[in-house]
Parts: C-alpha cells; structure tokens; sequence
C-alpha cells in the first residue's frame, strides 16, 4: 500500500516536471519574439513613426531608439508587453523634445494684394476686408507665412473728400492671419492716406517696421491706376495707390500693399 502511494506521488511528480518542461519548450524564440513586436509596432498608427530597435534575450525585451510622441513611447511599451512568452520588458526609448515655434519679430514686412476694392468714397470706417499674402515670410531657412495665406484687415477711417473743401482720408490695419488651416490675431501698423486742399496729397504710417505702412505710387492729378502695384524695399514703405478724377483715395482689387508687423507672431512649428 505504501508503495503504491509512493508510486502515485512519483507519477504526480513526473507529469508536473513533464509540463514544466513542456511548457518551457513551447516558449517562442528570442527571435521570433523581436520579429513579432517589430512588425507590430510598424503597423501601429499610433508607434509606425517612431525608430525603435527591438532586442530580446532569454525572453526579455529591450525597447531602444526615439518615440515619436510620449503616448507613442507608451504604447510601444504596451506592445512589447503584451507578446506570448516574455520574461520582462525594458523601455530605454526616449522622447525627443518639440522643436521651438516660429517667431515673426515685429517689423517684418507683410506684403499683401488686395481681394476686393477699396477707397475713401465706397468704403466704410469698421468694414472688414480681405486680401491674401503676396510674397512669403521666412524666419531663417523656414517659411513661417506661405505665399497665399489668407489675411484679413479693417478699414479704420473712410471719409470722402468734398467737392469743395474737407479732405478724403483712407486707413488701414490687418487683423488676423491663416497660415495652414489655422488663424491667428495679429497687429499691424496703420496705413494711412489723406487728399487735402486742391487734390494735395500726404501718406502717413504709423507703428511696427521701417515705415509700418503705407500707399506708393498715386501721384496728386495723376490717372487712375497710376503706379499700382509698385514694391518697394525695407526702408521705404509706399504700396500702389492712385486717385480718381475727383481726387479720392481708391485702391482697386490686387493692389499691393505693405504693413510691418508692430508686434511679434508666433506661429507654432511646420510639421505640427
């Protein structure tokens, strides 16, 4: 009886140690455990972008390289950890720091044309108006305002000059900004032109970059169109304007006109 119970524990014993070792033998190779994970973390939308070198040993995985973001270096983790047969996961990914916004300092020339007409005569004080950038604004090597970006702006002041006395003012400012799907506020200068007396003519500027602003080309008596369009260098700030038969200020559809900037944009990093 006695040994018939050894027996029995020495065969309870044998089948124990027999699935250990069957067990152990079904644990999955350190190479088909990193092929695994690497395929995984490639077809992740969430870790596909990250460069992450996956190694295993004796069952224990080691995540090395670059995250993408922090939610990408945890999943990553995750992934490992979830495969059939490890025996531990070690994340030594790191997480590269964002790259820095882009500023646009005040005095940055905007040049901008015109999407609609405008003038002392047919415009509003208050009216919105629309324009689109003219030429890009880089920051170093990067394009931190494409060409095309749509702008914006407020008329300020829009009085019409009398027949007989008084004088026809036209004022202009940008508000806001839409580079790549996003809007942002801005300020401006203010661009500023007055018909006085008999057909006289002042430009004024006001705020941010060299001259902040301004009308160029609209000679007092000269025809209408005169000089639209005209560009003009960072020091001088006059942009296409001209004066009807009657001396108002008008400023057709794809006049150019430059503002500078009177305070700094800062516009988040191209690839975010």
């Amino acid at each position: 009886m006695r040994n018939t119970f050894q027996s029995a524990i020495s065969t309870a014993m044998a089948c124990v140690l027999f699935s250990f070792v069957i067990g152990c033998s079904k644990r999955p190779s350190d190479e088909t455990i990193t092929k695994d994970i690497q395929t995984k973390v490639a077809a992740d939308p969430d870790t596909k972008d990250s460069h992450v070198t996956v190694a295993s040993k004796d069952g224990k995985v080691t995540l090395t390289g670059t995250a993408s973001t922090p939610a990408a270096q945890q999943k990553l983790e995750a992934i490992a950890r979830q495969e059939p047969g490890i025996a531990g996961v070690e994340n030594q990914t790191a997480v590269p720091p964002p790259p820095p916004p882009i500023v646009v300092p005040a005095g940055t020339d905007l040049v901008i044309t015109l999407s609609q007409s405008l003038g002392s005569k047919i415009s509003q004080s208050g009216q919105s108006f629309l324009a689109t950038v003219a030429r890009p604004v880089t920051v170093g090597d990067q394009t931190a305002i494409p060409k095309g970006s749509s702008v914006t702006g407020t008329v300020i002041t829009a009085k019409e000059k009398g027949k007989i006395k008084g004088e026809g003012q036209l004022s202009l400012t940008l508000r806001s900004i839409t580079v790549n799907g996003q809007t942002y506020q801005i300020q401006t200068g203010v661009l500023d032109s007055t018909i006085k007396g008999k057909g006289k003519r002042t430009a004024a500027t006001a705020g941010g970059g060299a001259a902040g602003g301004a009308l160029i080309g609209g000679i007092a008596g000269g025809g209408k169109g005169a000089g639209i369009g005209a560009l003009v260098g960072a020091a001088g700030g006059l942009v296409g304007g001209a004066l009807t038969g009657n001396k108002q200020i008008e400023l057709p559809a794809e006049t150019a006109l430059t503002f500078g900037f009177s305070a700094p944009l800062t516009l988040p990093p191209p690839s975010q």
